[in-house]
């Protein structure tokens, strides 16, 4: 029978990854979903 240690079981964290890039990506497409939304409203409340 295997035995599962504590190391197995806890998530690697790997300090070298950085996620900068993808929280510009997810702050463009908010902004892109948000502008879409806005423009849609406007258009719905000037005709």
């Amino acid at each position: 029978m295997a035995k599962s240690t504590k190391q197995q079981l806890e998530p690697q964290h790997n300090p070298s990854i950085n996620l900068k890039g993808t929280l510009i990506a997810v702050m463009l497409l908010g902004v892109f979903i948000l502008a879409t939304w806005f423009g849609c409203y406007y258009l719905f409340l000037s005709r």
